[in-house]
């Protein structure tokens, strides 16, 4: 794929260098002449232009880039890039940085938006989950479809403890991701057997996942 990222700063190249060791071609876009450090990612495109402007987004080509990713340090940019690359450009999948919490209602459809990442609230919710057994967090989410990436790890007194997957009746509009156990990542099987301790993934709507607890733990 062909990713356009707006924003050079630490962030941007981070992304930018995961991207192409994933194999992908990567365009960083910045206005700041102090942020275009080509060296630090010699085998991205870079162009030195404002990605609130049509000509700048022209000169980028947009219109060939599967993704953008808004990832600059100012939210009114990140969100502007985003609803130029969305109605401008038809760029089929566009993700924004959330630098200030109190903006997170803003980054949704009508900006252009289908993934917002708040960095923020994504620490936070790593700091919980280290420390939350047997409640369910929410990780991630996804505004486009209206649903979350929660996560929930297994206390000893759980009441899953030693059946299959295939025996937890999940409510609607959720869907066991995967189990994270012993550092593995296993994608479950309806025989896969829960054990106390195993941190489940979960996708599921804002309602399901107030339901997820149930499904696992007695009350």
């Amino acid at each position: 794929m062909r990713i356009a990222i707006a924003g050079a700063g630490n962030v941007g190249r981070a992304i930018a260098r995961e991207l192409l060791d994933n194999g992908h071609q990567v365009l960083l876009i910045d206005r700041d002449p102090k942020a275009l450090k080509m060296e630090s990612v010699p085998d991205a495109e870079w162009l030195m232009a404002d990605a609130c402007e049509i000509t700048a987004l022209d000169k980028a080509v947009l219109s060939n880039c599967q993704v953008l990713v808004a990832a600059t340090g100012d939210d009114k940019v990140n969100l502007v890039t985003s609803l130029l690359a969305k109605t401008e450009y038809g760029v089929p999948r566009v993700v924004a940085r959330i630098n200030h919490p109190k903006n997170e209602w803003l980054f949704d459809s009508s900006w252009g938006v289908d993934v917002a990442v708040s960095t923020p609230r994504i620490i936070s919710a790593l700091v919980e989950e280290a420390v939350s057994v047997g409640d369910v967090v929410r990780l991630f989410s996804f505004r486009k479809g209206q649903a979350n990436l929660v996560e929930l790890t297994l206390p000893d007194s759980s009441s899953c403890i030693g059946k299959t997957v295939e025996e937890i009746e999940l409510p609607d509009d959720a869907s066991l991701a995967a189990i994270v156990r012993d550092g593995r990542v296993i994608t479950p099987t309806p025989t896969d057997v829960f054990s106390a301790g195993d941190e489940l993934l979960f996708v599921a709507s804002a309602t399901a996942e107030g339901l997820i607890k149930s499904c696992f733990i007695a009350n």
